[in-house]
């Protein structure tokens, strides 16, 4: 590795960024402490701003040091598929018609199971809907779940425990749950075509297992707070209009134009200018459009795709120095310092690697991909829904680390011993 110094610099800031994660809420606690700057400690507090702002700080130091032609040929030369992916899925899948059709189908099913108060729901939420990130994509998954539970289940008096435990089940389980086809998790897209890996591989060879840890960590969680579930009924949904079913119709389709075309960013935000258009037509049959909420999560993977692609230099020697079985670990702890499908990525351009290899990179890679935010694309949606329920309003990313430990241990050893 002969680094020069920008790649040093961007290193650094990564691993600067990476702190910052773990220490926000000390920003949250500096707002109440010195008010007359309360709105910088916040701004600085927001998990989703941290990335985007040590990627400005990074591009600023190329710019002096290199000049700003370089920095703008930097910025240029970076891939902003994903972040506008997840911006448009995010608002279209957080609408009315499509909650409120997932509330049903999830109501339906929590009522067929003979639990409990909220047990049943909560169990058919964490064990449904990530597996419906093989189909609809990962970041759809992550919203449409993050949105009933906060309806649901969040805003009931829930304990902070209980929060911390969902969350990482949460996390987790979407990482997981989108390996049951080849075209959904961002970690399996970035290597099926080169690898030959088809729909019949995906559901033999890892699909079949992550559906199995996907209900173990859903049953877990359930089982470990029975006695807070069990005396907890879910907080009623919002009562508001029936959407009619040509509405429903209409986004549905919406929802899948933007799946179907999510690596042509110009169609699909075509799509999401028609989509606003409609929204604004039917405003009775609509709630307030998460914009906000998408931006942030946008403008947190936009930094992170800046600052990750300087750590190409010394990620991909790591990976490849590493054999079929430490592979598995070692891209389980580096995915989350990293996004995993940035892992995933750079294995995809190694040549002559052996199947066990490969399996044990993209299995490794998804099976981190809850430990913390930045370690999945779509974590980043759900905290921005979830967060205000926390205290402070803010997710401990050390919390969030323990509460996702057992739920990765169940994955590593259903990707590991099945």
């Amino acid at each position: 590795m002969n680094p020069s110094t920008i790649d040093i610099a961007g290193a650094a800031l990564f691993a600067i960024a990476i702190l910052h994660t773990f220490t926000a809420r000390l920003f949250e606690r500096g707002a109440r402490r010195f008010p007359a700057h309360a709105g910088i400690w916040h701004l600085l507090g927001e998990v989703e701003v941290v990335f985007g702002f040590w990627a400005l700080v990074l591009v600023a130091f190329i710019a002096v040091t290199a000049g700003t032609q370089d920095a703008v040929a930097y910025l240029d030369s970076r891939n902003y598929t994903e972040p506008l992916f997840v911006f448009v899925i995010m608002v279209i899948a957080a609408t009315r018609p499509i909650l409120q059709t997932m509330q049903a189908a999830v109501a339906l099913l929590a009522r067929a199971l003979p639990l409990p108060g909220s047990m049943g729901f909560c169990f058919t939420v964490l064990a449904v809907v990530p597996l419906l990130g093989s189909f609809i994509t990962e970041p759809a998954a992550m919203t449409l779940a993050a949105l009933i539970l906060a309806e649901r289940l969040f805003a009931a008096d829930i304990s902070e425990r209980l929060k911390y435990a969902v969350l990482g089940v949460l996390f987790v389980n979407v990482s997981i749950g989108g390996t049951l086809t080849p075209y959904a998790a961002p970690p399996v897209l970035m290597v099926a075509a080169k690898w030959g890996w088809d729909l019949p591989f995906m559901l033999t060879q890892i699909g079949w297992k992550a559906a199995l840890a996907v209900a173990i960590n859903a049953l877990g969680v359930t089982l470990l707070f029975a006695r807070e579930l069990s005396q907890l009924k879910p907080v009623p949904a919002l009562r508001a209009d029936a959407v009619p079913l040509p509405l429903v119709l209409v986004h549905l389709a919406f929802l899948a134009g933007v799946v179907v075309f999510a690596h042509h960013p110009a169609v699909f935000m075509g799509l999401f200018l028609f989509f606003i258009g409609v929204a604004h037509a039917y405003e009775r049959w609509q709630d307030r459009l998460i914009l906000r909420e998408a931006l942030l999560v946008a403008f947190f993977l936009a930094g992170l795709v800046v600052l990750g692609g300087q750590q190409q230099w010394w990620l991909q020697p790591v990976l490849v120095s590493m054999s079929s079985e430490a592979v598995f670990y070692g891209a389980t702890a580096l995915t989350a310092v990293t996004d995993n499908a940035a892992l995933t990525y750079l294995g995809s351009l190694v040549e002559g690697l052996s199947d066990e290899f490969k399996y044990a990179l993209v299995t490794g890679a998804v099976t981190g991909g809850g430990l913390t935010v930045i370690a999945n694309a779509p974590n980043p949606a759900g905290m921005s829904i979830l967060k205000q329920y926390f205290a402070l309003q803010t997710v401990s990313a050390f919390y969030l680390l323990l509460a996702a430990l057992v739920p990765t241990g169940v994955a590593v050893l259903a990707f590991r011993l099945l």
